[in-house]
């Protein structure tokens, strides 16, 4: 038989939990929110759960809890649930911000309460009814205590999902991959948009032409890797079609200018390792990025 859920914060996430868990086959016993209506809805969508106007009493109906609140409290709301011992023994707390770790649930780690974090890698819309879960075969990632980690993956397993788990002390390093991955890659398609504009297209065609040479990158990547993806003006030593790139950036939008060096820099260390590069053109090019 499936441990029983309790949810504290029925947005997005709690409520894609709620909804998609109790399809897995568990138990949803006690939901509670920043609002009543919310926690109402949750508990509509999901076919399951009592509604509770304090978290406290909802925690104490699970075997598991997941607290799904804006990262700014969940210390707070595990303080609250933890400190009046009515939690079962053996309850295993999560969380699911990316960037804190397990370690954000220290009052329940000092009642002797297994704890841990699973975060996945996806973005998540407003539940609509019937859709399709937003769970399966995604990348979750999982942190925590032993007895944690283990009810982690076959929580994740029972959600079509796919786990990987983590050190509690590198999980800033993987939220900051996360970020660079996704945010980051919008920052710099969002420069590549800009150089269209000032060459007179609009934002739609812009973005039109742009797109193919996007997922074809990140196809090259997936199957060839980092060293073997990378083609260009860097890649193949031109100096001087580098240097026009510069010259025109810094005419036409300068405040791109850093940008452009910066991402030049490392990218001529990428060349560097799938090929030998000439002694004097790494010279120049350095010379350029540093200007």
């Amino acid at each position: 038989m499936k441990p029983k859920i309790s949810i504290i914060g029925c947005g997005k996430v709690g409520t894609a939990l709620a909804v998609f868990l109790s399809k897995a086959g568990y138990k949803i016993a006690g939901l509670s929110s920043k609002t009543i209506d919310s926690a109402r809805k949750t508990a509509k969508n999901s076919g399951s759960g009592t509604i509770f106007n304090n978290p406290e009493d909802a925690a104490k109906m699970g075997d598991i809890i997941f607290i799904t609140t804006p990262d700014n409290i969940i210390e707070k709301i595990c303080s609250n649930i933890t400190k009046k011992n009515i939690l079962k023994k053996k309850t295993i707390i999560f969380h699911c911000s990316g960037a804190l770790s397990s370690k954000i649930l220290i009052s329940a780690i000092k009642k002797d309460l297994y704890t841990g974090s699973i975060h996945p890698l996806q973005s998540f819309a407003p539940y609509k009814k019937n859709q399709k879960s937003p769970f399966k075969g995604i990348n979750i990632s999982i942190e925590g205590g032993k007895e944690a980690r283990e009810k982690g993956k076959e929580i994740v397993n029972n959600l079509e999902a796919f786990f990987f788990t983590i050190p509690t002390k590198a999980k800033i390093l993987y939220h900051t991959a996360a970020v660079v991955a996704s945010n980051y890659l919008v920052t710099l398609e969002n420069f590549a948009l800009h150089l269209l504009y000032k060459a007179g297209l609009s934002e739609n065609r812009a973005y039109e032409i742009l797109e193919p040479l996007i997922y074809g990158t990140l196809n090259n990547i997936k199957n060839r890797g980092i060293k073997n993806s990378l083609t260009g003006p860097i890649a193949r030593e031109d100096i001087q079609i580098v240097s026009s790139h510069i010259k025109d950036i810094n005419k036409y939008c300068p405040e791109f200018s850093p940008l452009y060096k910066l991402l030049g820099k490392h990218t001529l260390e990428i060349a560097q390792a799938k090929k030998k590069m000439d002694s004097k053109n790494i010279e120049q090019f350095l010379k350029m990025f540093q200007s």
